[in-house]
C-alpha cells in the first residue's frame, strides 16, 4: 500500500480535529523551516557582499552618512570619509558625494560636516557634492540618485560599512542608480567579533524588512560612535 493511502487511513482514524491538528503541527514546522531558509540565507548574501571592494570606475562616490557632533563626525562616520578619500585618490570616480540631513537641534548636516571633513583632508572642495537630506539610508539613497541624475551622473561606488553593503546597494539599484560597494575595512562596525556579529543580524532583519514592505529600517549601533 502506497504511502499516500496509509496517509489517508490515518487522517481517517483520526478524525476531522486529529487531521486539522496534524496538518496544523505541518504547516507551523514547514514555515518554521522556510523562515530559517530565508534569514540564513540572507544574512550569508550580507555576509558575501561585505567583503566585496568594487574599484570599478564610476562617476561618483557616495559615501553614506553617520552621526556627526557640532561638524564633527562620529568614528563611524570619520571610517567611512577615509574610505572614500582612498578612492579618490586612486581615481576610482572624480566626485564625491556626501549625503545626509540632521537631527533636531544639530547645526551641521550629516553631508555638510562629510565635506568639510574631506576638505581638511586635501580632496578639491568643487568635486565634493553635498546632499544634505536624508534621515535614513532610503531617503538619502533617494536624494543621491535625483541629484546625480540632474548633473547626468548614474553609476556610484557606495562607501558605507562592510555589513550595510548590501542594503544600500539593493536600495540604489532600486531607485536607477549603477551601484557597486568598496565599504570601509575600520572603525567599530569592523573592530570585533561582536560587533561584526551585530552588524550582519541587524542589517540581516532591515534588508528583509525592505524587501517586505519597501520601508528604510535603520537600526543603531551598540559600538561606541
Amino acid at each position: 500500500m502506497s504511502s499516500t493511502a496509509l496517509a489517508e487511513r490515518a487522517d481517517g482514524r483520526l478524525g476531522f480535529g486529529g487531521t486539522l491538528a496534524r496538518w496544523s503541527r505541518r504547516f507551523v514546522v514547514g514555515s518554521i523551516l522556510i523562515a530559517v531558509v530565508l534569514v540564513g540565507g540572507t544574512a550569508v548574501r550580507v555576509w558575501q557582499v561585505a567583503r566585496i571592494s568594487d574599484l570599478t570606475e564610476a562617476d561618483a562616490i557616495v559615501v553614506l552618512g553617520a552621526a556627526q557632533y557640532s561638524g564633527t563626525p562620529s568614528s563611524v562616520f570619520a571610517a567611512r570619509l577615509e574610505q572614500a578619500v582612498k578612492l579618490f585618490d586612486k581615481g576610482v570616480a572624480p566626485r564625491i558625494v556626501t549625503v545626509g540631513g540632521k537631527q533636531v537641534g544639530d547645526v551641521y548636516t550629516e553631508a555638510a560636516s562629510g565635506k568639510n571633513y574631506m576638505i581638511g583632508r586635501g580632496v578639491p572642495a568643487d568635486r565634493i557634492i553635498a546632499v544634505e537630506e536624508g534621515s535614513d539610508t532610503l531617503l538619502s539613497i533617494e536624494g543621491v540618485s535625483r541629484v546625480m541624475g540632474e548633473r547626468g551622473m548614474s553609476s556610484a561606488v557606495l562607501v558605507s560599512d562592510p555589513w550595510h553593503s548590501l542594503r544600500a546597494r539593493t536600495m540604489a539599484r532600486d531607485v536607477g542608480l549603477e551601484a557597486w560597494t568598496a565599504p570601509t575595512r575600520q572603525g567599530p562596525a569592523v573592530f570585533t567579533r561582536e560587533s561584526q556579529a551585530h552588524g550582519i543580524m541587524r542589517e540581516t532583519g532591515a534588508l528583509l524588512w525592505y524587501q517586505l514592505t519597501h520601508f528604510s529600517a535603520d537600526f543603531p549601533y551598540t559600538a561606541v560612535q
